[in-house]
């Protein structure tokens, strides 16, 4: 296959962008539509003390929780952590901090970093002190708004379907989740996927994130998640 892009690449290549003490942003829910190849190529680097950014923490052996559950994220930004045992138990022993973000708000930080915006104004949780604590408030209009801060990452990580040689993606169903989000996020975008095809390959009408926000592309080894939400 050509690789005119030079984007078509292996894991020991996308893996020298990773450091200790980064911000990584990365695909899923649940564990689902996370890239377990990337995912299992940062333990086995040693990398420590990841900001981690995404809609949660998985489960402790799937997904980005392998991560948590090894004690290698010092924050998460997520709307929750109930899924992972590991991460809450860090959370009450101080060994983790982590910042909640509702679901839809989460999305909404992800996708202004992903456009450019610097954040966006919203008026949910406003009587919640957790959600308000350490945020501006905004006057617009006569009404008050909290100003959530759009978000971003040294690296973003998804997983998809197919991908062409200049990186335009296909998800699979509800794997897609907050992939096309996180795609679009990060300074350096490393998706893995299932099949690599020519250019032309893919139907124009399905492809979901445009190769403009990809950088890399790798194929995956396999997935452990499939089972998660049977």
């Amino acid at each position: 296959m050509k690789n005119i892009f030079g984007k078509i690449t292996t894991l020991e290549h996308v893996l020298t962008f990773f450091h200790d003490g980064m911000t990584l942003m990365f695909g899923g829910f649940g564990g689902v539509g996370s890239p377990p190849t990337i995912i299992d190529g940062i333990l086995e680097k040693g990398i420590r003390n990841i900001t981690l950014i995404g809609n949660d923490t998985g489960f402790p052996h799937i997904g980005i929780g392998k991560l948590v559950s090894q004690e290698r994220a010092a924050k998460v930004i997520a709307s929750h952590i109930g899924s992972n045992p590991f991460a809450g138990k860090m959370m009450h022993d101080g060994r983790l901090e982590v910042e909640f973000s509702p679901q839809g708000i989460l999305a909404e930080r992800i996708r202004a970093g992903g456009v450019g915006l610097p954040g966006i104004l919203s008026d949910i949780g406003m009587d919640n002190e957790i959600v308000v604590t350490g945020k501006q408030i905004v006057a617009h209009n006569g009404n008050e708004y909290l100003l959530e801060t759009a978000l971003t990452a040294e690296v973003s990580i998804v997983y998809a379907k197919k991908a062409d040689e200049y990186g335009n993606l296909i998800y699979d169903k509800s794997a897609r989740n907050t992939n096309p989000l996180v795609a679009m996020a990060g300074d350096i975008t490393i998706a893995e996927v299932e099949e690599i095809v020519p250019l032309g390959g893919l139907n124009p009408e399905e492809i979901i994130t445009p190769g403009v926000f990809v950088d890399y592309v790798i194929p995956t080894k396999g997935v452990n998640w499939r089972w998660a939400w049977e």
